[in-house]
């Protein structure tokens, strides 16, 4: 199987979770943690290479990023564009 050769961006977030962060990105469904934020930040970058390595290995890259909304441009793969990330307020209202 030919070694992966991709230089992508992707939309990060990292959100602290009691002690720990977590690391997420919604272009792969994808997330990870650590105790630290540097370490969050290099544990994502490293699951993101071995998830794409392995989706490359079994065949089902091409399949896995088209379901994920990535599209492919002059050959490339090009995740979704992330058109907002807000904080939403919400109200919620009990039925009974």
């Amino acid at each position: 199987m030919p070694q992966l050769n991709y230089n992508i961006s992707l939309h990060v977030l990292v959100l602290k979770e009691g002690k720990h962060y977590v690391a997420y990105t919604p272009a792969l469904d994808l997330a990870t943690s650590g105790k630290t934020f540097g370490q969050a930040k290099k544990r994502f970058a490293e699951v993101v290479e071995v998830f794409l390595e392995e989706l490359s290995e079994k065949g089902t890259l091409n399949k896995v990023l088209s379901e994920l909304g990535w599209q492919k441009q002059r050959k490339e793969w090009v995740p979704p564009i992330v058109v907002e990330s807000a904080t939403q307020d919400f109200t919620i209202h009990p039925t009974c």
